[in-house]
């Protein structure tokens, strides 16, 4: 994906009525680019990374073939789906539908 591509994609996602929020990651866990507050961006690209390694560790030790395409993680207040890709991470947060 392009630098013109992940910036179209980010407005797009951002537009949606519940999305609070959308972070960019690197491979080393860094933030590069957030439309939440700058602690509360980096509070989230550190702590998802060490989750998305795990889960791709989990993944792979159970199936050597196969890999972590998606991520989606559902809590009370919040809905946080994370799409690692080979280069970054995109994490989107976002109210929950109510059911």
């Amino acid at each position: 994906m392009t630098q013109s591509e992940v910036e179209e994609t980010i407005r797009r996602l951002s537009s949606k009525k519940n999305v609070q929020g959308v972070v960019v990651v690197n491979q080393l866990g860094l933030m590069i680019r957030s439309t939440l507050d700058a602690s509360l961006g980096k509070q989230y690209a550190t702590l998802m990374s060490d989750l998305v390694r795990m889960a791709k560790q989990s993944v792979t030790q159970l199936d050597a073939q196969n890999d972590l395409t998606f991520l989606r993680i559902r809590t009370k207040k919040h809905e946080i789906m994370i799409c690692p890709e080979r280069e970054y991470l995109m994490i989107v947060i976002q109210t929950p539908e109510s059911s």
